[in-house]
């Protein structure tokens, strides 16, 4: 076996005082303090910060030195010094045994694949969490269980949380696991890069958290200028938790796509690439586009609070629009950043449970191409009662209706593909069935706020928050359990309870719509987002919606519970094909071996050839050898 890839054998102690989780924690508080304490030195005596209670500078010096502790306890920093010392470098890019493994540096692309999908699951169940807070304080019309400020934190924490993970739940998990399977590839282009972005990830969500430290933050998750310079130290938090995820963002897109345009095995040409990779190449253009925007954004926000300058003050010269229109360049490709993948998905399961090769693959592909460029073009729709240049709202009124013609034609594959096939409603399936559902409803709400008389009767009403969430949650979420129920055998090696998997389902298809279908009646109304009383006469409504989203987040529950109950004491080992894909990741033993494959595959179909008579399998895994040293 060659050399990289042995397994390390150590004694308990040198995994706990090793470079791991615990060390990352301990070096990254540690950085913190020192950070602070340089930051308090360096702003000293600065007039704009005398007579202030707080050091806007300590603050983030010592989440810039908290994080470089953090990478630095994880052995970030290894490789680089012992190359700059002109010692060997060593890296642990290859596989412990145990599950020691997840807790550490290691560029194995399925590990790092499990890494993301244990790790943003934490962070997401901490944001549904909120939720549950935030439907309570609902429960009366009156402030109850939180004051005002209270519940406008509430809601900024639970926003910007599950906006920064649910970037990575689908990309991270299931694009960094499988892209290089389905492609032939044995790794990603640059996997120090790829453990780089996961780690970084769970550090955006424990600095979000530490808003809580400075009484979290009063902007919501966009942030807005100039109260986002006014704000009290939780915003701070807010600011350098955006700019971890979004170098995540920007460095994982980069990292997809150039594994996607170079490290395609013999045979894949552009037709035969399986819908996801698709998916995932597109949501990379946008991740590497649209991300460095929002990082630009938030260091000029950082500066106006910590240096004094005047990019989003207009008392100084700067303009809050700037933010608005920096935030939203960014702000609508995230929709798509979410969406996209999620294509992907239920466009790789269908053709499998309908038994049928997927309708109109190449309008498939145009479609989200489509999706990606038209993204960058609609940003300003969320501005029209900002007072923009009112000549400007035909052009984004149009955009935005546009988009929904690539959208469309993913609805058509769907479609297509489920014409006259031989359906089988497995969890997956079904899955990927509420998607569309969940999903059209999205799309069918958003007219209303893509076109400016109505989008001046609803913006900043439940009803934006109820189109938000079945296009995010409706969508992008039901995709990830379709993904879940579907790899996740392949990824663990072990089955998951089906009788548990479908409650699962059910309960959450039918309380996901009795949660958030009655808001787009209350958005009609009146009753405005962010705000933690209303109008008397709504309470029996809000009382309705809360107790769905009790059910809808006691399903949550039901998954966690398989998950835990199908690892920890079931433990039926899956097949290695349970579902008879022709996909290639599902040719490979369960689970898949460190190497991935013992040769590179050549590739002689595409992976959708179901019922046609004499198709050849999609690849051949026993082709000569790869050449030495490739």
């Amino acid at each position: 076996m060659p050399e990289p890839f042995q397994r390390e054998h150590r004694t308990l102690w040198q995994g706990v005082l090793g470079f791991n989780v615990l060390s990352a924690i301990v070096l990254g508080i540690l950085g913190f303090f020192v950070g602070a304490w340089i930051g308090d030195r360096i702003a000293a005596g600065h007039d704009y910060l005398i007579g202030t209670d707080q050091n806007d500078v300590a603050v983030f010096m010592g989440y810039l030195f908290g994080t470089v502790g953090w990478l630095a306890g994880l052995g970030f920093l290894n490789y680089p010094l012992s190359r700059m010392a002109g010692r060997p470098a060593s890296l642990r890019h290859h596989e412990f045994g145990g599950v020691g493994r997840y807790f550490r540096l290691c560029t194995d692309h399925k590990v790092v694949g499990i890494q993301y999908f244990f790790g943003v699951g934490i962070f997401f169940f901490i944001g549904g969490l909120n939720a549950m807070l935030m439907r309570t304080e609902l429960l009366r019309p009156v402030e109850h269980p939180f004051s005002a400020g209270q519940y406008l934190s509430l809601v900024g924490l639970h926003g910007t949380m599950m906006i920064m993970m649910t970037s990575a739940f689908i990309v991270g998990p299931f694009a960094n696991f499988l892209l290089p399977l389905m492609i032939g590839a044995r790794r990603l282009a640059f996997p120090r890069i790829e453990a780089l972005t996961f780690w970084l990830t769970p550090l955006a969500g424990l600095v979000l958290m530490s808003a809580i430290a400075g009484n979290g933050f009063p902007t919501g998750w966009t942030g807005y200028a100039p109260l986002m310079v006014q704000a009290r130290s939780g915003m701070d938090a807010y600011i350098f938790a955006f700019i971890l995820i979004g170098t995540s963002l920007t460095l994982l897109g980069l990292n997809l796509l150039t594994t996607v345009l170079t490290m395609r095995a013999p045979g894949l040409t552009w037709s035969r690439l399986p819908i996801f990779v698709w998916g995932v190449a597109s949501t990379a253009i946008l991740m590497a586009l649209a991300a460095p925007v929002l990082i630009a954004a938030m260091l000029m926000g950082l500066m106006d609070r910590a240096a004094n300058t005047g990019f989003y003050l207009a008392s100084l010269g700067g303009s809050p629009y700037l933010y608005e229109n920096l935030f939203w360049f960014f702000g609508h490709p995230e929709v798509y950043i979410l969406a996209l993948p999620g294509f992907g998905i239920v466009l790789e399961i269908l053709p499998v449970f309908a038994r049928k090769p997927l309708w109109a693959y190449r309008l498939a592909v145009a479609g989200m191409l489509g999706v990606a460029l038209l993204s960058f073009m609609v940003w300003q729709h969320h501005l029209f009662v900002s007072g923009m240049n009112a000549s400007l709202r035909p052009f984004y009124m149009l955009t935005t209706e546009l988009i929904s013609i690539p959208t469309g034609f993913i609805f058509l594959n769907g479609m297509g593909t489920l014409w006259r096939g031989r359906i089988r409603f497995t969890v997956p399936m079904l899955f990927a069935l509420a998607f569309f559902f969940n999903f059209l409803i999205g799309g069918l709400s958003g007219i209303f706020l893509s076109d400016v008389p109505s989008d001046v009767t609803t913006h900043g009403s439940y009803f934006v928050m109820a189109h938000f969430h079945y296009t995010i949650m409706g969508g992008l979420v039901f995709a990830f359990f379709a993904a879940t129920y579907y790899w996740l055998p392949k990824m663990l090696g072990f089955t998951l309870h089906e009788g548990l998997a479908k409650i699962h389902f059910w309960l959450m298809f039918v309380f996901f719509n009795l949660t958030f279908f009655p808001l787009f009646a209350a958005g009609f109304v009146g009753m405005p987002r962010r705000v933690s009383t209303y109008a008397p006469g709504l309470q029996n409504l809000n009382d309705f919606v809360s107790a769905s989203a009790y059910v809808l987040g006691f399903s949550m529950l039901i998954f966690l519970a398989n998950l835990i109950y199908s690892l920890v004491f079931a433990r039926v080992p899956a097949p290695d094909n349970p579902w008879e894909s022709k996909s290639i990741e599902w040719q490979l033993p369960t689970p898949v071996p460190v190497l991935d494959f013992d040769r590179i595959p050549v590739f002689n179909t595409t992976p959708y050839e179901y019922g046609v008579e004499d198709a050849p399998p999609v690849a051949s895994l026993e082709p000569s050898p790869v050449p030495a040293g490739s």
